[in-house]
């Protein structure tokens, strides 16, 4: 009896609550630092970037919980059994950030502070990808829509563009629609004014594959 009543007790020690706590916030900000810097999707959402300091300390907070009190353990699995998220994900790179942060949590949670903290290396290695990302020529679709008459002019300007590559082509009864593949960087897009100078160009944009509307 004496075995299952210590199984069923509650031994807190508030100190370690409160570095836990604080160091979960220390973390949980350096993630925001490193997300934010790092974005580079169509619109920056604080509001989830947020989120992701507040998943850090909760997840922490959650895990001891859990980890000195077998009733509140099966308590909690039953609970985020029934529990639904709907919130969609639009990015890969956000589910990530999500399980970074869960998962400094979790260290955070059950005392594993020096693993926490090496797990900061994980930023600088997204800053790194990110900086590489920036320098190397990224994928773009060029959308073109134009009239027959300009169909030689922009021939010869699809010519200039270095490794352009015809993706579709489509004959519309107000014109040509063409859409090309190019590896560009972002210094690179300027070009894309110049085809609104050919007479007979209705409008051009230039979209990457991740979908997002560069001009």
């Amino acid at each position: 009896m004496t075995v299952l009543s210590d199984l069923f007790t509650i031994n807190f020690n508030p100190l370690r609550v409160v570095i836990s706590l604080a160091l979960a916030l220390v973390i949980g900000l350096y993630i925001f630092f490193i997300y934010k810097k790092s974005f580079s999707g169509v619109m920056y959402s604080r509001n989830f970037n947020v989120s992701l300091i507040l998943i850090t300390l909760v997840t922490t907070l959650v895990l001891m919980l859990i980890s000195t009190n077998l009733t509140l353990t099966l308590g909690m699995v039953g609970a985020l059994s029934i529990v639904r998220f709907r919130t969609a994900i639009k990015d890969p790179i956000d589910t990530a950030f999500i399980f970074w942060a869960v998962g400094e949590g979790l260290a955070l949670g059950v005392g594993f502070f020096d693993a926490a903290i090496i797990g900061g290396v994980i930023g600088i290695f997204v800053l790194l990808l990110f900086a590489f990302k920036v320098r190397s020529a990224m994928p773009y679709l060029l959308v073109l829509h134009y009239s027959e008459a300009a169909n030689g002019p922009i021939k010869q300007m699809i010519k200039q563009l270095p490794g352009a590559r015809i993706r579709s082509k489509t004959a519309q009864r107000d014109g040509i629609e063409l859409t090309l593949e190019l590896r560009l960087r972002d210094n690179e897009t300027g070009f894309v004014e110049k085809f609104l100078r050919v007479e007979g160009v209705y409008d051009a944009s230039l979209i990457s594959y991740q979908g997002d509307l560069v001009s």
